[in-house]
């Protein structure tokens, strides 16, 4: 019997099978596809970006250079000057409804403290990239992965869940469902599904243009919809707001896609060859729950809206990371008493704010008489400071904040990447999936302290480049602070933080 069973080998399921295993438990991914490999997951159509918070979760776990490597991106391009003390402006921002924002308009100073880092930008990746990366990071630290294998029932009892995949039986103490939008498991396992239902077919493509010049690149809303070129050779992206009346309705022909493209885009462009094409909706849907029993559910399983703004992988990834150590602290015996829900309660709120941005994009977007005047409100709206800084901060994957408790800043947020003078930064700390103490205090008030929880936390003490002002932080294994210590570390509130969340210490 397996530890747990994971259904769905994209890139949420083989990033929580790493982190699973990382932790010492025994994981088997079971993924329908027979092959990892698929036109759909290379580029263009498997086109993704890595927002910086994602970046930053890759560095924390030592595959930031691989994943930027394997998404052609050069990774001195990703971080800050390596001898800066203070964090640099952001580079770029996030569109909202295809519009694009200036970077110089974020008002840094409105922001919640950052450090600089390897991972201080976000990136474009594809499907193709991370799912290499990650299964080489899976099978590496010893998870089983086993392909055409789709799961088709689920049963669970007091201590286990038996999954029915491919033919063949597995049991497992857990089962988690990161297998995608049409999640089998959520659907055997009976979560409910709610939200909203669809306004557009959306369609990407990849094509062979005859008049490439009559569309520029770039989004571009018109009284009929949205296309998009990027500079990838002959992608193309579509929104029609037909109710979703086309999706997946039949497959979307070459004359289809001129005729749609036509009208949306108002000239007589033509398309001499489709080489791929899909369609998709801005359906908006999340479980009400993450958990039932022993089965859970992570990425497009839990919850499922639009690409606009391409916050789907990294949502997913942040599901992942939130529950790999709380579903191993529970298989390993050591979980304080409601760890394992705090995934839902954590999450959820995340991925309904997630879901809002997206029907809120869908409805700014949407032709009719009105539209031009509310595409004008919102535009001067979003090119304000507060408006671009609003922006920066819901899709960076940098500034949100889990409810923790207690006043200080930083608590619930990601933790700024400390760097010791030495040179170690806090990001390499994490690396083994461990809770990190840091203490810059003179006195190292925390070390005995933290001599309780062996094995679960790395303490570190030393002054650092830039302290933030702080004397001490507990940093959970998904790199949110739990705990700082002002003005000087107190080590019984330091003790209760551990124990919140990293159980009763060793006797």
């Amino acid at each position: 019997m397996h530890d747990v069973v994971i259904a769905g080998g994209g890139p949420v399921g083989l990033f929580l099978a790493a982190e699973l295993a990382l932790s010492g438990c025994s994981v088997v991914v079971l993924e329908r596809d027979p092959e990892p490999a698929s036109p759909l997951k290379a580029l263009p159509l498997g086109l993704r970006g890595l927002n910086a918070g994602s970046a930053e979760t890759f560095h924390r776990r030592g595959l930031l250079e691989a994943m930027a490597q394997a998404s052609g991106v050069e990774p001195q391009k990703l971080g800050a000057d390596p001898e800066a003390v203070a964090a640099p402006v952001p580079r770029e921002v996030s569109h909202f409804a295809g519009m694009t924002l200036a970077a110089a308009d974020i008002d840094t100073g409105a922001l919640p403290p950052r450090l600089p880092s390897p991972a201080m930008e976000g990136f474009m990746t594809s499907l193709e990239a991370a799912g290499s990366v990650l299964c080489a990071r899976a099978t590496a630290l010893g998870a089983e992965i086993i392909r055409s294998a789709p799961v088709t029932a689920v049963a669970q009892d007091a201590g286990s869940i038996l999954v029915t995949a491919g033919g063949q039986e597995y049991r497992g103490r857990w089962l988690v469902g990161c297998d995608g939008g049409r999640s089998a498991v959520r659907q055997l396992a009976g979560f409910e599904f709610v939200g909203t239902e669809p306004l557009f077919t959306g369609y990407a493509a990849k094509v062979a243009f005859a008049d490439p010049g009559q569309l520029p690149l770039g989004f571009h809303l018109t009284p009929n919809g949205m296309y998009l070129r990027t500079p990838l050779e002959g992608h193309l992206g579509m929104m029609d707001f037909d109710g979703a009346a086309f999706d997946r309705s039949r497959p979307p022909t070459r004359e289809h896609l001129q005729t749609v493209l036509r009208r949306i885009s108002g000239t007589n462009v033509t398309l001499n060859e489709v080489h791929l094409a899909s369609s998709f909706t801005d359906r908006a849907m999340q479980t009400t729950t993450y958990r039932q029993g022993r089965m859970l559910l992570a990425g497009d399983a839990a919850h499922i809206h639009s690409p606009l703004g391409g916050q789907g992988l990294n949502l997913g990834i942040g599901d992942a990371v939130n529950l790999g150590w709380k579903l191993a602290a529970t298989v390993r015996g050591w979980a304080p008493e409601g760890l394992l829900d705090t995934y839902t309660s954590e999450r959820h709120p995340v991925g309904a704010a997630v879901l809002d941005w997206s029907r809120a994009q869908v409805a700014t977007m949407k032709p009719g008489p009105n539209a031009p005047a509310l595409r004008r409100l919102v535009h001067d709206l979003m090119r304000t400071t507060d408006g671009t800084t609003h922006v920066y901060r819901q899709t960076s994957g940098l500034f949100h904040r889990y409810d923790l408790g207690g006043a200080q800043a930083l608590v619930g947020r990601s933790a700024p990447d400390f760097r010791f003078e030495d040179g170690t930064r806090l990001g390499e700390l994490l690396r083994r999936g461990r809770a990190v103490a840091l203490d810059f205090s003179t006195d190292r008030a925390l070390q005995a302290a933290a001599k309780g929880w062996a094995g679960r936390i790395h303490y570190a003490a030393g002054p650092a480049r830039n302290d933030l002002g702080l004397t001490a932080l507990l940093i959970r294994p998904d790199g949110i602070v739990a705990w700082t210590g002002e003005p000087a570390p107190d080590r019984e509130a330091f003790e209760r933080a551990a124990a919140r969340w990293l159980g009763a210490p060793r006797s």
